[in-house]
């Protein structure tokens, strides 16, 4: 009996240091999900904080789970976006004591055949590989042939942003189909950051935005009805 107990107070205390330092480093963003049509690609925002006293740097080190071969995946770091199959190493996000970090988001494309399944990102501390945090992830992909129209869904139908790319107005036609949804269209730039908000009047069939003002670069457009994200896309603006 002693020496079972003296096995276990000494894997307690090798296993204790392990423990605390995984939680310093937590994921406030919930299980990312991707759900949409065949050839999709859907843009979700990681959010971490480091809760130790300590900067710490991280560094993608597995991918477990479900991802076909269409489907790609990017990480970005800010502007810098990364292979996520190909560039393991060289995905690199550095947390301050107390920080918490809203400019890591990872770009799913969701491939060329129906199916769903789910992946795990695995971040290790590069100092020490026993400390890491895991980002969930799992996606739902659809047929379009079971839709009359991929732009047509419960409550809307709505056109893709024209033209794209855009140097002055862009615009998207319409039609709520249930006028008393309510319907909008938020633009964030491509670090996240939001940009502008437009009300759907169901009384129109056309929204005109002007791009006149934006600076040149990658925005993302995201149709919203009743507080649900129904679908984001690009809006590329040019001078």
């Amino acid at each position: 009996m002693n020496t079972f107990l003296k096995f276990f107070t000494w894997a307690f205390i090798v296993l204790l240091p392990v423990v605390v330092e995984a939680q310093e480093v937590r994921v406030l963003s919930e299980a990312l999900e991707f759900d949409g049509a065949i050839g999709a690609s859907q843009r979700k925002t990681i959010i971490l904080q480091n809760e130790g006293n300590t900067s710490k740097t991280y560094f993608l080190k597995n991918i477990n789970g479900n991802i076909g071969s269409s489907q790609d995946m990017k990480i970005c770091i800010g502007e810098n976006c990364f292979d996520a199959k190909r560039d393991l190493a060289k995905i690199k996000v550095t947390l301050e004591p107390g920080e918490i970090v809203t400019d890591l988001y990872l770009e799913f494309s969701l491939g060329i055949t129906e199916t769903r399944g789910g992946f795990d990102l695995v971040f290790v501390n590069e100092k020490n590989i026993r400390e890491s945090f895991i980002v969930e992830a799992k996606y739902d992909v659809i047929n379009p042939e079971e839709r009359a129209d991929e732009s047509d869904y419960d409550a809307i139908r709505i056109s893709d942003v024209y033209p794209n790319p855009s140097n002055r107005i862009a615009q998207l036609d319409y039609v709520l189909k249930k006028p008393q949804a309510n319907a909008k269209i938020t633009i964030n730039s491509f670090i996240g950051n939001p940009v502008a908000e437009f009300v759907l009047d169901p009384d129109q069939n056309t929204l005109v935005i002007n791009v006149s003002d934006f600076h040149p670069g990658v925005y993302f457009y995201t149709l919203f009805v009743d507080n649900k994200n129904i679908v984001t896309k690009k809006l590329v603006v040019k001078k």
